[in-house]
């Protein structure tokens, strides 16, 4: 196998069904290995800018909440596997797997030849460390319900690695192409700055070393020597905060960042007309909801959920809003992801609404709206008119804004007097499975152990998705998240929204500029065209 890692296509990414996801059944599995293009890095000092919405909130792989900050970690930190352009399980620290009979014991492969960014090799015995530190009761790993069925590892030798589980489980391989189970420098977390609870400078594999960062301003890694892939072209890559949409594309038009994401979608058209730019409209796999306290007095009535629901004019919101960047939701995940199914719709149907309210007993309840600005496309406006929409049917609603580690501190922390009735949320599976998505809806997923922000659970859900877990058979375990998607429907722990674009916007003088269908840019490989 080529020991030279391939970049991925810069060209637009497909909605794919997630047959990687379903890469446990298989007994062996060699996982694929791209041709690599021919051209190594010649940028020099080159610097490339990116600007995003938001400031980081954790650097820690095993802590990951936001796709776009595992896309700053993903220039410094790699994990086993990545699912390719075809959505197929590729290899990156790992070049092979295979799985028993049973399903129970998976055996990995390991890249020879690769070390860490401090200069300590990358072996097996890493491996087993960066899986026992992301399902350690003792660390907060918000995304960790995905390695539910860990037991143990053990390293073979130097470069195989034997991992058991506890039961079979369909999604765990894929799980592994999560930036939440990058592999880190063991001796890293004992390094200044650091420490098993709070890891704030990661040391990977990666193309880049963690350089340089400032709060609400900006990330800046720097090109690593013993990159063991092929050679980016840049030798320093700095991420901006720019919480400001139309400030970040002031920033591209006027020449001052190289890529922007999630532009003034009302200013998209213009864009797309812009010679000087080029504009990208990736498909994601996001849902876009309003997370409801099923907690709370008032929204733990699943009358006054389905009220909220039936209030929101969904479509207008996209058309007036969003500029149309967006799809009304039909089911409680986007359609790209295996397990889904078409499930129902809650109709603009204010009357409904005022009479479900007037039932539950909930007109002129107090309702406080969360919503983080910058971080989804136009959140914060959308966050407006749907509490426009929800005191048009008798609910006093407050819109709070603030900026994206505030707005997390709250969301996913304990239920307390702090709690908001409602926030604006987005979720986009790291993998294109329904298993990922039905975090959202487990008891073992409310905070602070997981995101399941809403602190809904239905036994019969629980049971369904218990059975999932297990189920080697597609087709029955497609069935059970179509069950338990009809169920959450009519529960309505969410006001269900939709599934967003994902625009990305760059200097049309460069190439190598793509997205992932997992909803994260792929600019690793970006260069000059010419």
């Amino acid at each position: 196998m080529n020991t030279t890692r391939a970049r991925r296509s810069p060209s637009r990414i497909r909605s794919l069904a997630a047959a990687a996801a379903l890469g446990l059944l298989l007994s062996a599995c060699s996982v694929s290995d791209p041709e690599a293009p021919a051209a190594d890095g010649e940028g020099g000092d080159a610097t490339f800018s990116i600007a995003v919405g938001i400031d980081p909130d954790t650097f820690d792989p095993a802590g990951q909440t936001t796709t776009t900050v595992s896309n700053m970690v993903d220039y410094v930190v790699e994990t086993l596997v990545e699912i390719d352009d075809e959505g197929e399980i590729a290899g990156v620290l790992a070049e092979s797997y295979e799985v028993s009979e049973d399903g129970l014991t998976l055996t990995f492969e390991l890249r020879e030849g690769v070390t860490f960014q401090d200069g300590t090799p990358f072996d097996a015995e890493a491996v087993v460390y960066n899986l026992e530190r992301i399902t350690d009761p003792e660390l907060t790993v918000p995304q960790g319900a995905a390695f539910a069925a860990f037991e143990s590892a053990t390293a073979v030798d130097e470069n195989t690695v034997e991992v058991t589980l506890s039961q079979p489980s369909p999604g765990f391989v894929s799980a592994l192409s999560a930036t939440v189970a990058g592999i880190i420098s063991p001796t890293s977390v004992d390094a200044e700055g650091n420490s098993y609870q709070e890891y704030t400078r990661p040391v990977g594999t990666g193309p880049y070393e963690f350089g340089e960062y400032t709060a609400g301003e900006s990330l800046t890694v720097t090109k690593y020597d013993d990159y063991w892939g092929e050679e980016p072209y840049y030798e320093t890559v700095v991420f901006r905060v720019v919480p400001e949409a139309a400030t970040r594309e002031s920033l591209l038009l006027a020449g001052q960042v190289d890529m922007i994401i999630l532009p003034p979608v009302s200013d998209i058209e213009s864009l797309q007309a812009n010679e000087d730019v080029e504009v990208l409209l990736a498909e994601s796999d996001r849902t876009i909801f309003i997370a409801l306290d099923n907690t709370d007095p008032v929204t733990s009535n699943p009358l006054v959920r389905q009220a909220m629901n039936y209030a929101v004019d969904k479509q207008a919101i996209i058309d007036n809003v969003l500029f149309g960047a967006a799809e009304v939701l039909d089911a409680p995940m986007a359609p790209s992801l295996f397990g889904y199914c078409e499930t129902g719709s809650y109709e603009y149907d204010p009357e409904l609404a005022r009479q479900l309210l007037e039932e539950a007993g909930a007109v002129g309840a107090s309702i406080e709206l969360l919503t983080p600005s910058g971080r989804y496309v136009q959140d914060a406006q959308a966050a407006e008119a749907i509490a426009g929409y929800l005191r048009e049917v008798g609910l006093d609603v407050t819109v709070s804004t603030s900026d994206f580690p505030s707005f997390l501190a709250r969301v996913n922390a304990p239920v307390t007097e702090n709690t908001p009735e409602a926030h604006l949320l987005g979720w986009a599976p790291a993998y294109l499975d329904a298993d990922f998505q039905m975090q959202m809806f487990r008891q073992a997923t409310h905070p602070p152990a997981g995101l399941g922000t809403s602190f809904y659970t239905n036994p019969e859900v629980e049971e369904i998705l218990a059975q999932a877990d297990v189920e080697t058979d597609p087709d029955v375990r497609e069935q059970l998240y179509c069950d338990a998607s009809q169920i959450i429907w009519d529960d309505a722990p969410w006001i269900f929204l939709w599934t967003q674009s994902f625009p990305i916007v760059y200097d049309a003088d460069l190439t190598g500029i793509g997205a992932t269908p997992v909803e994260k840019f792929d600019a690793m490989y970006a260069r000059p065209e010419s």
